[in-house]
Order: structure tokens, then sequence, then C-alpha cells
């Protein structure tokens, strides 16, 4: 059972469990998105600002063969500043080897619903989710690369808060993916689903909510119906978003050259990240950083109205 693999941190178990408002946050841009001591500083600010919210936050990660939901202050570190590649990334088809392989191993979207969900967490915040990958679906040859997240929100009852898919996704295609999987994707304050860097895709949003009170009713009843998990997208904020064409330009300039560079599996998301802060200056490292820590505050902010 996934339940004794689970250590619930003593703050997180003592708010569980007097039904005060908790919110996941994931692990890998710790270990695999950000260097040290950026990686650090965002985990941090994202803790901080999801207990600004009035919501208590629960970093996951796996540590000896165990699930921790709510990593103490040393193991932030500790995660922060492991060695490179000492660090696994946990999804749900990895999750196992995760645990049986010993020492650190950060959880992606799916690993982390699928922690907070045993620990009793209905709220989790994140940067952007997987989806379906440019060229995996149609073409001469399709890869049928799709993230395991999309899965996962189909099946466990989360409520995940995000900027949208990243955008070097094939993003319509990842939205009629949602759809068909019965998840409810709920865009806050503007009809357009997020960009990620950009605040806006330029495709509408299946549901929009004008504020987080309205998101939070429909979670409430989507949770209660027990139909899986629910989408809720937050535009990156006015000051470090990128303009929605620079963003555009840059992603299409860095998957040209990643197909020129013959690019592919596992490597293409890292590869295409770092070609894109480089060619937009650090600006979408900026967009980056911004945006997680704004979708952990409005994540927050979301916990406490669902839990009131």
């Amino acid at each position: 059972m996934i339940g004794d693999r689970l250590v619930v941190g003593e703050e997180v178990a003592a708010a569980l469990g007097a039904g005060r408002p908790v919110v996941a946050l994931e692990s890998t841009l710790i270990s695999h998105g950000l260097p040290y001591p950026q990686n650090l500083e965002v985990a941090r600010a994202s803790e901080a600002a999801v207990r600004e919210s009035g919501a208590v936050p629960a970093t996951v990660a796996i540590h000896d063969g165990q699930l921790l939901v709510g990593l103490d202050s040393a193991s932030l570190e500790a995660l922060a500043t492991a060695p490179a590649g000492s660090v696994r990334k946990a999804a749900r088809p990895s999750l196992a080897v995760a645990l049986a392989g010993g020492g650190w191993a950060a959880t992606t979207v799916s690993a982390t619903m699928i922690a907070a969900h045993a620990a009793g967490i209905r709220v989790f915040a994140t940067g952007g989710i997987g989806g379906v990958h440019r060229g995996a679906i149609g073409g001469a040859t399709p890869t049928l690369d799709v993230s395991s997240d999309l899965e996962e929100l189909g099946r466990t009852p989360i409520v995940v808060v995000c900027a949208g898919p990243k955008a070097i996704l094939d993003v319509p295609a990842t939205l009629e993916y949602l759809e068909t999987h019965g998840v409810p994707v709920v865009t806050i304050g503007q009809a357009d689903v997020p960009g990620f860097y950009a605040r806006s895709s330029g495709l509408a949003s299946p549901q929009t909510a004008a504020d987080i009170a309205g998101a939070a009713a429909l979670a409430r009843v989507h949770l209660e119906l027990g139909l899986g998990g629910m989408l809720v997208c937050v535009p990156a904020p006015e000051t470090e978003a990128l303009p929605g064409d620079v963003a555009r330009d840059a992603i299409a300039r860095a998957v040209r050259e990643a197909e020129e560079a013959g690019i592919h599996g596992p490597a293409t998301t890292p590869w295409l990240l770092a070609r894109i802060a480089a060619i937009t200056d650090g600006a979408s490292i900026r967009a980056n950083t911004a945006l997680i820590v704004n979708d952990a505050r409005v994540a927050g902010e979301l916990a406490v109205a669902l839990s009131a």
C-alpha cells in the first residue's frame, strides 16, 4: 500500500488533521529545473507564497524509499544541492523505481498528485503541466510522446494550478486529450488558456472563472462528484510574462534547431527550455520563476476557499 511508504511532515499532518488548507508542491523544479541557489530560492518563495495565502505548503519528494509530503528546510537544502545526476525524476511509470532505488528522487506532476492524494491534499501547484509533444500524433512517424501528467489528471482527484501546458508542447492536442479524459480546464480571469511564458496561448479556454471564488466553486463540485482531477490555469504575472510574439518566435526557433540537431526523446524538453532561455537572454527563466511563485499563491488562495 502506498500509505506504507508515506511520511507526512509534522506541520502538514497537523494542518490536515485540523481541516486547514494545504497545498502540495512538486520538487522536480528544485532538482532538474533550475541551478543552485536559484532552485532553492524559488522553492522557498513558493512555500512562502502559499503561507501568505493562508495555507500550509507541502513540498513532495522521495528519499530512501519513502514518499515525503512536506520537506523541512534541511531536506530542501539537501535536494537543492545534491550532485548533478544523483537525483532521479519520478513520475507514475518510474515511481516504483525511484522508491526502490534509494537516495533522492524528485516528483513530477503525476507522482506529486499520487502522493498528495494519498495524504489527503486536494490542491497542488506547479509551473506548467506536461502534455502532448509536437509530433506525437499524426505525421509520417508519430512518436506517441504524451506525458503521464494527462492520464493522472484523468484519474486522481486533485485540483492542479498551473500557468497552462508548457509552451513547447502541442497545446491544442493537449487540450483535446484532457477533454477526452474528462478533465475540466478552467482559466481564472481571462477567456484564453495561458501561454506559460506568455499570458495567452491564443486558444479559448474550455471553461473560465471570474475569480478564485468562482474557480473554487467549480472545483468543490467536481471533487464532490469524484470525477478525477481538474486543471486551473492562471496567466503569468504581467511584469514578467513574455510578449506573445516573442514567446512564439523563440519556441519556433528552438523547435526548429532541435530538429536540425537531431534532439529527440527525453532530452528534448530540457534542451528546448535551455535554448529558449538563451534566445530570450534569460527572460523566459524570469517568466518561469515568476509564474511558479504566482501559481503557488493562487493555489493557496484556492485551497483556503475550498476549505471554507
